[in-house]
């Protein structure tokens, strides 16, 4: 009886990673084909991925999507981890619950209602749309996303990390750069990436925020989609799904090597560690 349900959870793992993958699989093959549409595959060719380097236009917009990404996920990196931090602070137990339930009403808001929220704000304030508006709108959508990453590994920290090194002198710098943030960087690395990976797949917020001489890659992908089905699309497809790849498989990295680090302290060994620091 165990054996018969252990395949059958087995199967059912096989048959979601097919559903999730399947259509991506789909895409990645056609992007090597000689033919224009997705009918028939019609013989290998690097032809679509050789068009794809020569639009300088999609180039451009690839560039401006990354620079985004990055910018966007380092800054809301930053507010999220002193977020966190000064929701840990606070005392009150309502307050902290208050600030809570703000930070997740965002993270369960349709991205259309935030996305026509902050077309709504932009112009009453006269912003003009484009570059500037696309980057302050990652920032906002990514902060609740790290705050939810960082505040967990916070609560984890034991305070007599913290009372050994105030006790031996540190002051409140010294507590925030060579106590916390080492001890929660797994978490402010999983906030980062997670926005990173939200700036770049976001398309409903980046819609309404965009301007006509700024785009990025997911509106480009569906204005062109529009057009008719173009196979220069899925070989960009399949540059950003390798993309990510890289990005897991280096976060999934970073993560083991911050583990390994990690262990001497949390079998106790950190406090030891603070002492001979400071002396």
């Amino acid at each position: 009886m165990t054996l018969r349900n252990f395949k059958w959870r087995n199967l059912y793992l096989w048959l979601v990673f097919i559903v999730l993958y399947a259509p991506i699989i789909f895409l990645v093959v056609y992007s090597f084909s000689q033919g224009t549409t997705m009918n028939n595959f019609h013989g290998f060719t690097w032809q679509h991925y050789q068009d794809l380097f020569a639009d300088s236009r999609l180039i451009a917009i690839f560039l401006d999507t990354i620079l985004i990404a990055l910018l966007s996920s380092l800054l809301a990196t930053v507010i999220g981890t002193l977020g966190a931090l000064g929701i840990n602070s606070m005392t009150k137990p309502i307050t902290r619950n208050t600030l809570l339930s703000l930070n997740n009403i965002l993270m369960v808001s349709p991205d259309v209602i935030i996305g026509a929220s902050f077309l709504i704000f932009f112009t009453a304030l006269k912003i003009p749309l484009g570059f500037g508006s696309v980057l302050l709108s990652h920032i906002a959508f990514s902060i609740p996303i790290v705050v939810l990453m960082v505040l967990p590994k916070i609560q984890e920290m034991s305070t007599s990390l913290l009372d050994a090194a105030a006790d031996l002198g540190a002051n409140n710098w010294q507590l925030l750069s060579q106590v916390i943030v080492p001890y929660i960087m797994p978490g402010i690395f999983s906030g980062f990436f997670m926005a990173l990976t939200y700036s770049l797949d976001d398309f409903a917020v980046t819609f309404f925020v965009t301007g006509n001489g700024f785009s990025t890659l997911s509106v480009e992908i569906y204005s062109r989609a529009r057009q008719g089905i173009n196979l220069e699309i899925n070989a960009l497809s399949g540059l950003m799904f390798l993309m990510a790849l890289v990005l897991v498989i280096g976060y999934y990295f970073i993560n083991q090597y911050s583990s390994r680090h990690r262990r001497p302290a949390v079998r106790g060994g950190g406090s030891e560690k603070i002492i001979k620091h400071y002396r």
